[in-house]
């Protein structure tokens, strides 16, 4: 909506990683050179560990754009795969026929693979996201992988990113003997306070913007203090108070534009108190069938408080007589809240609907069925779920997709799926044919019955 205003060819402070807009700054660049000098050294694990928003995704993105041709970057997203899920995606990551075999065999297959690339010159390196979320035994197993060597080189190195949670796993003493084979440990810090206005003047210009700097010495100070120097939060501020700015046809981002961002912004307090932690809910296991109970209607259904949490783009003083508001101004103010309220109130109950169709699902399809799952929401707020769901209902619809959910490191998540499939090499297909913006995620694939037994061990 702003673009055109602020003379932006696209929008500058999205949160989907985009390599186009990383910043070096903030120790970022130097960590990506370490990434790549110890990869192409074949130094064994490595690990990458920040908090929530820090940018980890973007360094793994930036990290596989910049890899040599001869070194093959796959990716293992999904964290909640239990030990025989971990070697079928890494398989299908290397296009191996893993389909109706046993994990020894998947493991013979991949070694096979492996050492046929390194026959010709090629290394492969395995990125594993949201790594502190794995299942100590899904840990275990990609220690095993580690092993699979020639008599001087890996075949195969592993790159894990996580937040500070993976640190207190690998300190586990079942652990000890992954955490000896990591030869590298980086941190990704939040930005420094003299590295917030050159990353928010830095993304402008990415975006196309050639002007003068236009956030005020104040509107720094708030997003400073309110973002806790997470690229994240940053990113939701300075976009919501560019929206804010523009509402009042302004090209200068003032103090007031922040306030009116943070009171808008899931982490702000008013938001927090919507999350699923102040929610209760059940989930109950039924015969071989998944029946999620009051819980989930409770979640679908909590107060929709937060509709009326969304602020104005702009502060409301009492406008003196002598400076009236102008049609155009007026219009754009209009339209920015109308933008504002589009995003927070999204088609209600959309979660509840695919709760309710997932239910059926679980307890109607065979365990052995595929569905691709395309992502594991950050978010455990039942109003961002609705905004997720309407942005895929949009894209994809609903039809196919299917949301449970999930408790990883004490945190309450959901699972989305896409499709149901009675063979791997048709799901294969299948996320061949999902738009672009999906497929850059690295959907991967997952079995009914492992999600079965996913959200069975939550009730144990």
């Amino acid at each position: 909506m702003y673009l055109d205003h602020f003379g932006l060819n696209q929008p500058p402070f999205k949160i989907t990683p985009n390599t186009g807009f990383f910043f070096s700054g903030g120790n970022r660049g130097a960590i990506l050179d370490a990434l790549l000098y110890a990869i192409i050294h074949g130094e064994g694990i490595v690990k990458v560990t920040g908090e929530i928003g820090s940018g980890k995704t973007m360094l793994c993105r930036m990290l596989e754009s910049m890899l040599p041709e001869n070194v093959e970057a796959i990716y293992l997203a999904n964290p909640s795969l239990n030990r025989d899920e971990v070697f079928h995606a890494i398989g299908a990551e290397l296009s191996l026929a893993t389909e109706g075999k046993r994990a020894g065999e998947i493991l013979r297959l991949i070694q096979d693979g492996l050492i046929e690339k390194h026959a010709s010159g090629r290394q492969v390196v395995l990125l594993v996201e949201e790594a502190q979320a794995m299942p100590l035994d899904t840990l275990e197993e990609i220690r095993l992988l580690s092993n699979l060597e020639t008599a001087h080189h890996k075949l195969l190195q592993i790159v894990l990113f996580g937040q500070p949670e993976l640190d207190e796993n690998l300190s586990l003493p079942r652990m000890r003997q992954l955490k000896e084979r990591i030869t590298h440990g980086f941190k990704v810090p939040p930005l420094d306070q003299k590295d917030i206005p050159e990353y928010l003047m830095f993304r402008m210009r990415a975006a196309g913007y050639h002007g003068p700097d236009i956030f005020s010495a104040g509107a720094i100070k708030l997003i400073i203090s309110a973002s806790k120097g997470i690229t994240r939060r940053i990113n939701v501020l300075a976009d919501k108070a560019l929206l804010a700015a523009f509402s009042e046809n302004t090209h200068n981002i003032l103090p007031k534009h922040v306030k009116a961002a943070i009171g808008d912004s899931n982490f702000s307090a008013p938001v927090r108190a919507l999350s699923l932690k102040r929610i209760s809910f059940a989930v109950a296991l039924i015969g071989f069938g998944v029946a999620l109970g009051a819980g989930w209607q409770q979640l679908a259904s909590a107060p929709r408080k937060a509709d009326a949490l969304v602020a104005a783009p702009a502060t409301q003083p009492t406008p003196a007589p002598a400076s009236p508001i102008l049609p155009a101004q007026q219009d754009k103010q209009v339209a920015a809240q109308a933008q504002l309220a589009k995003q927070a109130t999204p088609t209600p109950g959309l979660l509840q609907q695919r709760l309710d169709a997932t239910k059926i699902w679980l307890a109607d399809t065979e365990g052995a069925h595929y569905t691709i799952q395309l992502m594991l929401s950050n978010t455990d707020a039942a109003l961002q779920m609705e905004r997720i769901l309407d942005e895929i209902r949009q894209n994809i619809g609903l039809r196919q997709v299917y949301v449970y959910p999930a408790h990883i490191m004490g945190k309450r998540k959901f699972g989305i799926t896409f499709g149901s499939f009675s063979s791997r090499d048709q799901a294969l297909v299948s996320i061949g044919k999902l738009p672009a913006s999906y497929q850059e995620n690295r959907p991967t694939l997952r079995t009914i019955k492992g999600i079965r037994d996913e959200i069975a061990k939550q009730t144990r």
